[in-house]
């Protein structure tokens, strides 16, 4: 994993939650018609070898389409010792721009967007070369736009002032002071940049506040009682914690209280549980949010770079992963303290959601960084794949598991 500043909503270390984990020998989509069991024993391990990584607590949910599986591990709350449970809620993180991407989709439904059409059609004046840019290029990462979060300054600035609400102008103003990474339309490259823009035309068009929008359109609809926009602050969540791992003894930062709404919006700010979030990317695979049509142009993905380590595509708003027990689709996200990966079989009747209640925060990759991520990312996340499709786990990764 390459990385130039801190670790959550990276310019690539987020898309990584989603699907990094999952890379290995690609399948072509799985049909298991008697799914076995999800081995308890398995995920426990899986889980205690998060744990040593570092995240105070971790907690899956498997539907493999036989049954559902729930699992929780460690403290929700290092200072009270309050143990995490299968229903607390957390940071999803970049999860959100799956469902930014749903609300842009079902205004296209409406014959308010269109996809192909500029973005200087709906943000007249505020992007560099918006007359190039359109709205498909900011869903599928393509407008060769920095990404705010890239900025060397943008996470020790947060530091020095966690409790900071950025406007979108302020950061519009840090992604708009870097060159492109590239041409329109010429390059694949994850920015938050993008849905900050998506979010802006959003509720340009409607009139409504994101997190209104979030509610109205798609968490009412859906009966999810435990998933909100953050506006700009949570309520009671699942305390999240930035880890430094460069002294050799981590050292751990409660970040729960810092606004994650105030900086990761449309990109990044929205609160779940694993209940709500596997009921979603259910919901939306099985085209309960939009028209087929817009499903399709979702799932419509354009290639990953040859040297990222996700092998798949990412489409609006949505990655297809073709990982090391099948094809999947999903998102996943990093915030200040929390890693979450959210994937689903490609008729949404089978999903896995975890999440893990710590993030590394060391500007440069050291052995606990690098630890944490083969624990989370390269393991743990493989291994709730792999049981969710009702596919043995790869050999390597039973090996790092135990090793």
């Amino acid at each position: 994993m390459t990385k130039t500043t801190k670790i959550p909503f990276r310019t690539a270390a987020l898309v990584l939650a989603a699907a990094a984990a999952l890379t290995g020998v690609g399948m072509s989509n799985v049909a298991v018609a008697d799914p076995p069991k999800v081995n308890d024993a398995l995920q426990r391990e899986a889980a205690q070898h998060v744990r040593k990584a570092g995240p105070p607590g971790y907690v899956v949910r498997i539907d493999n389409g036989r049954q559902v599986y729930t699992l929780a591990e460690g403290v929700a709350d290092k200072s009270t010792g309050r143990r995490l449970t299968t229903h607390d809620q957390f940071e999803a993180g970049s999860n959100t721009k799956t469902f930014t991407a749903t609300l842009a989709l079902q205004q296209v439904d409406r014959g308010r967007l269109r996809l192909d059409a500029p973005v200087e059609k709906y943000l007249p004046g505020v992007v560099p070369n918006g007359r190039n840019i359109t709205v498909r290029m900011l869903l599928n990462h393509t407008s060769g736009l920095f990404s705010y979060t890239g900025d060397p300054a943008f996470f020790t600035d947060m530091a020095k002032d966690p409790q900071h609400v950025y406007t979108d102008a302020e950061l519009l103003k840090i992604a708009f002071g870097h060159q492109p990474y590239f041409a329109p339309g010429k390059g694949w490259q994850y920015s938050n940049t993008n849905y900050t823009l998506l979010g802006m035309i959003l509720q340009k068009q409607t009139g409504k506040t994101m997190p209104v929008l979030v509610r109205e359109r798609i968490t009412e609809p859906l009966g999810l009682a435990h998933t909100y926009y953050a506006d700009p602050k949570t309520g009671k969540t699942a305390h999240g914690y930035a880890i430094e791992y460069a002294s050799g003894t981590p050292r751990y930062t409660d970040i729960s209280g810092w606004p994650i709404g105030s900086w990761a919006g449309p990109a990044g700010a929205i609160v779940t549980t694993t209940d709500d979030l596997s009921r979603f990317f259910s919901s939306l695979l099985q085209g309960k949010l939009f028209s087929p049509a817009q499903l399709e142009q979702m799932k419509t993905t354009v290639p990953l770079p040859a040297d990222y380590p996700i092998k798949g595509g990412y489409g609006l708003g949505l990655f297809r992963t073709d990982s090391a027990c099948g094809t999947v689709w999903g998102h996943g996200g990093d915030t200040m303290g929390h890693h979450s990966t959210a994937v689903a079989t490609e008729d949404g009747r089978r999903t896995a959601v975890s999440d893990a209640t710590g993030e590394p925060n060391d500007p440069t990759e050291n052995a606990g960084v690098k630890r944490y991520y083969e624990a989370t990312v390269f393991g743990a996340d493989v291994v709730t794949t792999c049981q969710m499709l009702g596919r043995p786990v790869p050999a390597e990764v039973l090996a790092s598991l135990r090793g």
